[in-house]
């Protein structure tokens, strides 16, 4: 008996989320799907901005300097409209929380789910089903070092299950089961040399390799750096206007961990590690803290995709306690499908 992969599917997913080359040599992708509509919409250049419970993904430096406590969901399908894949979907749940004398607290988790695929065997006759997913589980926990200064980190649990194993008939016998552990690292500085302008680092994903079949075919993380600025040029009672720019590279190779920090940067010729290099800018307006207009420009170039993203999101205070906010943001997607749209939702008070 064998089982079948599934092969288009995770092609299809691994081209829409990083660079080619990163892909080949990293494993599990899903680790790097961008929650939350609002950075969406802003060509995903967060990670100096992030204000919400997005914050356990985004940037764990921007979760020290709330005082509410905060929810935030983000549902996708992604490529929905591409290839009748209409059980393909990502979901994404945080919290976190403020404790005097103490920090901040937080959770998160990601989901993602292949949907159903075939079981099939030797012959290549369908003999049943069986459901592909993946899943991080994070706590988070940050501090306010000073007025500007804030520090984070995340500690994730991570649990891939790509297919069913094998019945061991032969020493190449399908896993598709694996798990591994993961930091994050964030870093967060407001008014950066000058007024209203904030500076952020997250560092993602440092951990063991995940193993699927033996530790000689171990797959690294998808170790990831992403640095970014935020400006808040207007800031009044009735608007606010800001402009955003990140830069994230997956640092992937064969070396081990702490080698491939530095070697990820200059294994390829240096056009090429330019072009592996994610580039991200933005722009958010604000009316009346109830309407947001956003749009922004997101360029990979070796994962081939580039475009404009733009998005609206509305927030409504109720009792002058409850925050509720909706987004929506639509996001080039690369040559597979013009557009993947996202709806998120974040709740304070």
């Amino acid at each position: 008996m064998s089982y079948k992969f599934i092969t288009i599917a995770i092609i299809i997913f691994m081209a829409f989320t990083v660079t080619l080359s990163a892909v080949s040599n990293a494993a599990p992708i899903f680790l790097l799907i961008e929650p939350g509509s609002r950075p969406g919409a802003m060509g995903s250049a967060y990670v100096a901005m992030v204000d919400d419970a997005f914050a356990g993904y985004w940037n764990t430096g921007a979760m020290a300097f709330n005082r509410k406590v905060q929810f935030a969901l983000m549902h996708s399908n992604w490529f929905g409209d591409v290839m009748g894949i209409n059980d393909m979907y990502i979901e994404y749940l945080a919290w976190n929380e403020y404790f005097e004398d103490i920090g901040n607290v937080g959770a998160n988790a990601t989901f993602m789910t292949y949907g159903s695929q075939d079981m099939t065997d030797e012959d290549g006759l369908k003999i049943g089903t069986f459901t592909s997913y993946e899943l991080a589980i994070a706590l988070s926990y940050a501090y306010q070092m000073n007025q500007n200064l804030g520090l984070g980190v995340n500690f994730k649990f991570i649990y891939s299950d790509l297919a069913p194993e094998g019945t061991g008939e032969t020493e190449h016998s399908t896993k598709g089961q694996g798990m591994s552990f993961a930091f994050d690292f964030g870093y967060l500085q407001k008014n950066f040399f000058v007024r209203n302008l904030s500076f952020g680092v997250n560092f993602q994903n440092i951990g063991p390799n995940i193993t699927y079949i033996n530790k000689s075919q171990a797959d690294p993380l998808p170790l990831n750096l992403r640095a970014g600025f935020s400006y808040r040029i207007i800031d009044t009672q009735y608007s606010k206007f800001a402009i955003n720019g990140d830069m994230s590279k997956v640092l992937a190779n064969e070396d081990d961990l702490f080698t491939r920090m530095i070697t990820a940067w200059h294994d390829d010729p240096i056009k090429y590690e330019w072009e592996e290099i994610v580039k991200c800018i933005g722009a958010e307006y604000i009316y009346l803290d109830l309407l947001s207009i956003r749009s922004g420009y997101y360029l990979d170039t070796a994962g081939e995709i580039e475009g404009f993203s733009f998005g609206a999101g509305i927030h409504y205070t109720v009792n002058n306690q409850y925050k509720l906010g909706i987004d929506f943001a639509m996001q080039p997607a690369g040559e597979l499908t013009k557009w993947n749209k996202t709806f998120s939702l974040n709740v304070e008070f």
